[in-house]
């Protein structure tokens, strides 16, 4: 009650999460787009896209990283990695100084082709941010660093307590 005596800003949370889930779909839609496009499973695009985004910021990811970015277990990154590397889609390398460390490369082919299916999107999203003083950008870019940081917390509590699945001997589920 408390909350709608205060000029709607409620409502007015309600409607910018709203806002907030529809952006998510339309971006998990790019996605499964642009893996049609490439011809790959979506899980193995959004991959892709995460390999070849941090290769563009100039900050490599290593496998544990994609993992974690992608949510999935350490064996089935592997599995994955297998496939876009044999599909000439990654590379990964050993340049650290500590050759342990593996990082991750996307091909020049893949920037292109990122580059061609997301460019006009990009451009269309710039203009329309473009509107706005660069105050105001600063704060959304907060606000969304905070809406960021309370999801990746919860879901690390949501991990820590989702109860793993029992297993035969042999490794299968029952």
């Amino acid at each position: 009650m408390e909350e709608t005596v205060r000029d709607g800003v409620a409502e007015q949370r309600e409607q910018l999460m709203e806002s907030l889930r529809i952006y998510g779909g339309h971006y998990a839609e790019l996605g499964r787009r642009f893996a049609a496009r490439l011809g790959l499973h979506s899980t193995d695009a959004t991959a892709l896209l995460e390999i070849a985004a941090a290769d563009e910021r100039g900050i490599p990811l290593s496998p544990a990283r994609l993992s974690e970015r992608i949510s999935l277990s350490s064996g089935a990154t592997t599995a994955l990695l297998n496939r876009l590397e044999a599909a000439g889609h990654i590379t990964r390398s050993r340049e650290h100084s500590d050759r342990r460390i593996v990082t991750l490369h996307s091909g020049a082919h893949i920037h292109e082709r990122a580059d061609e299916f997301f460019g006009p999107l990009a451009h269309r999203l710039d203009a329309a941010m473009s509107h706005y003083p660069p105050r105001f950008l600063a704060q959304v870019q907060a606000f969304m660093a905070d809406l960021n940081t309370t999801m990746d917390s919860h879901l690390t509590e949501q991990h820590a307590a989702t109860p793993r699945a029992v297993r035969t001997p042999d490794g299968r589920t029952p």
